[in-house]
């Protein structure tokens, strides 16, 4: 991997992309995605299809550095999330920073729509469903049965902002959220992100894929400045911070 800004570099090794990827202390929202030049998320529906080496020391970068993994419940289920600890490659480089081995699974979720089986629950670090006063409140309780820990942020959808202060109460201050479009939607729209690292894979996808963002307008613009930018095998590594309207 090599590094194109702000200095050039080649030869990085995992420290450097652990670096290069390293936040100042404080609360901060950064939004990991990968996408194709087209806009794609997916292939056949999943994100592994565009994920490159490259891509996946990135992803575990970022799993390393933060202090909960923020993920809408859709995403979760397509993906098949389960606690941090099933990548063990994560735990020692969580480790050899000096940082609990695993950490937090957040999922949000409007109806609380997460099944009781998951495998998120039971993990070294329990999981989080952040959700609101709309959804059912015997499945809240069910799934509060169930060893989630459960946060009820808004009325009739989820308060982001409030949730970023209840997490804060947790000492989960720097998220890192994996998507999905909707909840990254929700989230610039709440104005409570800071920072997009997004992984552009060298593949045009086309169809009918999930998109980066969600075929709805945002209530404004949302700019974009260039912080950092490696690169391997053609995929592009990219840090921009999101200003803040």
């Amino acid at each position: 991997m090599r590094r194109l800004l702000p200095e050039p570099g080649d030869g990085l090794t995992t420290e450097d992309v652990v670096e290069a990827y390293r936040l100042p202390p404080g609360r901060n929202l950064r939004v990991n995605f990968i996408a194709s030049p087209d806009g794609s998320t997916t292939v056949a529906g999943k994100s592994r299809g565009l994920q490159m080496p490259g891509d996946l020391l990135v992803f575990r970068t970022l799993r390393a550095l933060g202090d909960a993994i923020l993920v809408g419940a859709g995403t979760a289920a397509a993906e098949g999330y389960g606690p941090m600890e099933d990548d063990p490659v994560v735990v020692r480089l969580r480790e050899d920073l000096g940082r609990p081995a695993t950490a937090p699974i957040v999922v949000v979720s409007r109806r609380a729509s997460v099944p009781v089986d998951t495998r998120l629950i039971g993990g070294r670090a329990p999981s989080i469903l952040v959700t609101c006063e709309a959804a059912d409140p015997q499945r809240r309780a069910a799934l509060a049965a169930a060893g989630l820990e459960v946060l009820v942020c808004g009325e009739d959808n989820v308060d982001l902002p409030l949730a970023q202060d209840r997490l804060a109460e947790r000492g989960i201050e720097q998220l890192t959220c994996e998507g999905g479009p909707q909840l990254l939607h929700s989230a610039l729209v709440a104005g409570v992100v800071d920072e997009l690292d997004l992984s552009i894979s060298p593949w045009l996808v086309g169809g009918h894929e999930v998109r980066l963002l969600p075929d709805v307008p945002l209530l404004a613009p949302s700019r974009l400045g260039l912080t950092s930018l490696l690169e391997e095998d053609g995929m592009l590594f990219v840090r921009y911070a999101i200003a803040r309207n």
